[in-house]
C-alpha cells in the first residue's frame, strides 16, 4: 500500500516537472525575444542618455540637472524594457506587482522626505524656466549678491560682504525673486533737501545739467529731480538717475560721486542745504501759560541768586568785623 502511494507520488511530481519542461520549452522563443530586448533597451538608454545629456548640458546651467535628467530618461527606458520583457516571458502579473509596489514605495518616500523632494523639483524647474544664471546679481528673502553655483537642492549666492549665503531653491521658487542683471540698468535715488528761500526749479535744472555731465549716467533725458515734500527746515528733493548694473562703474561708486556732484553743484549756485532748525512759539494756545510758568522760574531763580549773594556780603562783613574787633582787644 506505501508502494503503490510512493509510485502515485511520484507520478505526479513528473507529471509536475513535464509540465514545466514543456512550458519552458515553448517559451524558449520568447524568453531569447526578452534577451534580445534587454539588450537593444540597454543599448539604447545608453545612446539616448548620451544625447540627452549633451542638449541639456547646453540647456542648463547646472550640469547637475542635466545629468539627474538624463539618469530618470536611462532608468524609464530600462524599465520599459524590462516589463516588456516580463510580459514576452508571460508574467503579467509581477508586472503589476512591481507597479504597484512602485507606486507604493514613491508615495513613502515622497512623504518622508518631502522638504528634499520639494528642493529638487523646485531646482529642476528652475533650470527649466531660467530666472538666473551663474554670475547674476540676485535678491531673494533678505539675501543680496552674486550667484557663483546652481545646485539641484540649493543656490550658493556671494553676498557683497564677501559670505557666501546657501539658499535653498523652495525659497527662491516660492518667494519674490529680484534680478538686478536681466534688464542691465539701475536706477539710483537720491534724497537732498534744499531752504525755503531757494528755488526748486533753479535747483532741479543746475542738478540734471550736473549730472548728465557724468559718464557712468545713461538715459540722460530721464534724469530728472523731483520736489518731493516740505520738510521741518527744508523743501525735500528726489534726485534720480540711471546707471548700467552692472557696469564699470559700481551702484556704491556712483552714488558716492552723485552726492558728491549735487553738495558741489547746489555750493557753486549759493543754494543751501539747511541745517535742521526748531521755532519755539509761545503765542500758541497754551503758549503764554508756558512763558509764564518759564517766567517765573527764572525770576525764582535770579531771586534765589541775589538772596544767596546778600547772605555772602554779610557773613564777609561780620567776619571782617570780627577779626578788627580780635586785633583791638590784643593791643
Amino acid at each position: 500500500m506505501d508502494l503503490l502511494n510512493i509510485d502515485q507520488y511520484w507520478k505526479l511530481i513528473e507529471e509536475k516537472l513535464n509540465t514545466w519542461i514543456e512550458t519552458g520549452i515553448q517559451h524558449i522563443p520568447n524568453l531569447i525575444v526578452a534577451i534580445i530586448f534587454i539588450i537593444f533597451f540597454s543599448l539604447f538608454a545608453r545612446i539616448a542618455g548620451n544625447v540627452m545629456r549633451k542638449v541639456l548640458r547646453r540647456a542648463f546651467d547646472s550640469h547637475q540637472i542635466a545629468d539627474l535628467i538624463t539618469a530618470i530618461l536611462k532608468t524609464c527606458l530600462i524599465l520599459m524594457g524590462i516589463f516588456i520583457c516580463l510580459d514576452f516571458v508571460g508574467l503579467k502579473g509581477t508586472v503589476t506587482s512591481l507597479l504597484a509596489g512602485a507606486g507604493i514605495i514613491g508615495l513613502a518616500i515622497g512623504f518622508a522626505f518631502q522638504d528634499m523632494t520639494e528642493n529638487l523639483i523646485a531646482g529642476i524647474v528652475m533650470g527649466i524656466r531660467k530666472p538666473f544664471k551663474i554670475g547674476d546679481i540676485v535678491e531673494a528673502d533678505g539675501v543680496f549678491g552674486t550667484v557663483k553655483t546652481i545646485n539641484l537642492r540649493n543656490t550658493l549666492v556671494e553676498t557683497f560682504f564677501g559670505q557666501l549665503e546657501i539658499i535653498p531653491n523652495k525659497i527662491l521658487f516660492r518667494n519674490i525673486l529680484t534680478n538686478y542683471t536681466v534688464i542691465g540698468e539701475r536706477r539710483i535715488e537720491i534724497p537732498v533737501s534744499i531752504s525755503y528761500a531757494d528755488d526748486p526749479d533753479q535747483a532741479a535744472k543746475l542738478l540734471v545739467n550736473a549730472l548728465n555731465e557724468c559718464d557712468f549716467v545713461i538715459k540722460k533725458q530721464e534724469t530728472n529731480v523731483y520736489a518731493e515734500s516740505f520738510g521741518d527746515s527744508a523743501i525735500n528733493l528726489l534726485v534720480w538717475f540711471w546707471i548700467d548694473y552692472p557696469g564699470q562703474t559700481g551702484f556704491m561708486a556712483a552714488r558716492h560721486q552723485a552726492i558728491s556732484v549735487i553738495k558741489n553743484t547746489l555750493e557753486e549756485a549759493d543754494i543751501l542745504i539747511p541745517f535742521p532748525i526748531r521755532t519755539l512759539d509761545f503765542a500758541i494756545k497754551g503758549g503764554k501759560q508756558l512763558g509764564q510758568v518759564l517766567t517765573e522760574q527764572v525770576n525764582d531763580k535770579q531771586s534765589a541768586i541775589s538772596t544767596n549773594e546778600t547772605h555772602n556780603k554779610q557773613t564777609h562783613a561780620d567776619a571782617k568785623s570780627s577779626a578788627k574787633s580780635n586785633t583791638t582787644n590784643n593791643y
